[in-house]
């Protein structure tokens, strides 16, 4: 061994054990009960809640896959982060004053009580399969291959690439089940905000040093080059045959990003866990301001590394892996696997902590003949954990065979629920009399429409996948409300507040909304034709100045009080 792998290893287990530590440090004693272990006892603040949900949101197949769609193609699938951000706006103001009203635990538990128990196992069911056989063993697998090819474990190890993989796999999950079996979601939250904050460092870091090697040392000569040479890498506004076709951001873009953020389990988790509304928004918001980063920190290296080294790679996948192993310093090489594991350990423990609080809420303690005490119900997510996380361990290393590669068989398998739930949860929010029987209709009729499109019709409906999921949206929403009309319930559903937490919104939430609004759009103007696409037009100045003006007229009615918010936000 090498003494810069000797190194790289001592300095990755002292930052990683200096996470450890902290996380252990902050959650002692705090894991007894069941609120403890599934919501952090409902105390977490704005920088943990956003902290958390970046490196939940963001893990090894994004800073590869990203990075490499924007060294084969442009900025066209910067679309997936940056339009997150109006889905967390969505959450702060829509979604989450209704959560933190009736103090739900899981999104089945709010379905559970506007519909019935049958609607709840339905949805739970389509969370545990999708979390168990895509998504968990697809963090995994991407993650382990990320360090794999970072660096070159086979040949360290000297072992065949079809032995390493399941090696690196075993050693990545069982070292981050160890957060979510034991430290529950504090210890989660609390070690994904360190890291996070470690990602920023690197992602900042990756792209300037980039510039500089493109720039012969100098930051400002590489930067000259990305904006005025291969503008088009720059192109965010994706025509029909890139990545991400622009017109997909105004179809199920929306529905898709809707879910994600404001009625996927892993990733709510932590804002139902916030100490009161007003933090939880900040938490949101905030968050959705480090999305509005992902095209600088996770994009830009793709894009410098097509002028670095042309289309010589053998691989778009190999952009990022190469561009780091070319222009970070040796003595950073063990932050930075620090930093990599955890956002695979992030991601990772955040869908094993929420999988385990689904099975023993949702699943268990639903069949069993009494309510458990918490002890008891601590034991029993600690016990599905550890079943989830061996069950993953085998299916990960099969990811490999997939015929169409990872990134299809993710955008494959979500698709079965990612669409009926966000259907059926607008629905409920929004609406008395729809029945139950309408919820359950739509599951099994999106499963088998959703199946037959993809795996029979492919061919006969060549729609793009979005585009698909927009119409699909549509048609079951219609459904509901036909079944509504036709069969409503006997009785309108009443919403029951169990008063816990402070409701009361935060006061800036609508202008720092718009701001993070704002930066979408400002985005969009900066990388397409108006842009720094082939040179910036005459109308770029004059529409950003629109927005900054804008904005500086709504944070100014704000602090002058033209403009009240309702003492509470959770009204229906």
């Amino acid at each position: 061994m090498n003494q810069d792998l000797t190194w790289t290893l001592v300095s990755c287990v002292f930052f990683m054990g200096l996470v450890a530590a902290i996380a252990y440090r902050q959650t002692r004693g705090e894991v007894s009960s069941g609120e403890g272990y599934f919501l952090a006892g409902r105390g977490l603040g704005a920088p943990v809640i956003a902290g958390s949900l970046l490196l939940t949101n963001l893990s090894a197949e994004q800073l590869i896959g990203l990075n490499g769609s924007a060294y084969g193609f442009n900025l066209s699938s910067m679309a997936w982060e940056v339009t997150a951000a109006v889905a967390t706006v969505f959450m702060a103001f829509v979604f989450l004053p209704r959560y933190l009203a009736g103090a739900f635990t899981t999104l089945p538990e709010f379905l559970n009580q506007r519909f019935d128990d049958g609607v709840r196992r339905m949805t739970v069911i389509l969370f545990m399969l999708g979390y168990g056989l895509v998504t968990i063993p697809s963090v995994l697998y991407s993650g382990s291959l990320a360090v794999m090819k970072l660096f070159a474990i086979p040949d360290l190890l000297g072992l065949d690439p079809q032995v390493a993989l399941p090696v690196t796999v075993v050693v990545i999950g069982l070292t981050g089940a160890l957060y979510a079996v034991f430290g529950g979601l504090k210890a989660v939250a609390v070690s994904d905000t360190i890291n996070g904050i470690g990602l920023l460092i690197m992602g900042l870091a990756i792209p300037l040093l980039g510039f500089a090697a493109l720039g012969q040392g100098s930051i400002l000569s590489g930067l000259a080059t990305v904006v005025t040479s291969e503008t088009e890498k720059l192109n965010a506004i994706g025509g029909p045959e890139d990545p991400t076709p622009f017109a997909t951001l105004f179809t199920g873009m929306i529905f898709a990003n809707l879910f994600y953020w404001c009625a996927n389990q892993y990733v709510i988790q932590r804002t139902l866990a916030a100490r009161n509304l007003a933090e939880g928004q900040r938490g949101v918001l905030l968050s959705g301001f480090f999305k509005v980063l992902v095209p600088f920190l996770m994009m830009l290296p793709g894009v410098i590394a097509f002028h670095l080294y042309g289309s010589e790679l053998a691989s778009i996948d190999l952009a990022y892996p190469h561009l780091v192993r070319d222009v970070l310093p040796s003595y950073a090489w063990g932050f930075f696997l620090a930093v990599l594991l955890g956002a695979v350990f992030s991601s990772f423990n955040s869908l094993l902590n929420s999988a385990a609080t689904l099975f023993c809420l949702d699943v268990y303690e639903p069949l069993s003949r009494q309510p458990l005490a918490d002890r008891d119900r601590v034991r029993v997510a600690k016990w599905a954990s550890v079943g989830i996380a061996l069950f993953s361990f085998m299916v990960a290393p099969m990811l490999q065979y997939a015929p169409e590669g990872l990134w299809q068989v993710i955008r494959i398998f979500t698709g079965f629920y990612n669409i009926p739930v966000i259907a059926i949860v607008v629905v409920g929010l929004f609406t008395t009399r729809v029945p139950a029987l309408a919820a359950k209709v739509v599951i099994v009729f999106h499963v088998v429409t959703y199946g037959c499109l993809q795996f029979l019709l492919k061919e006969q409906v060549p729609l793009h996948f979005l585009h698909l999921y927009a119409i699909l949206f549509m048609i079951e929403i219609v459904i509901m409300l036909v079944l509504g009309r036709w069969r409503p319930r006997t009785e309108g559903w009443t919403f029951h507040r169990r008063q816990t937490l402070d409701l009361r919104p935060w006061k800036y939430a609508i202008p720092c909304a718009f701001t993070l609004l704002s930066c979408v759009v400002g985005l969009y103007l900066l990388f397409s034709p108006l842009g720094l696409v082939g040179g910036l037009s005459h109308w770029f100045a004059p529409l950003l100045s629109l927005l900054l003006l804008a904005n500086a007229f709504i944070w100014w009615s704000f602090s002058r009080g033209y403009w009240r918010l309702n003492e509470r936000a959770d009204q229906l």
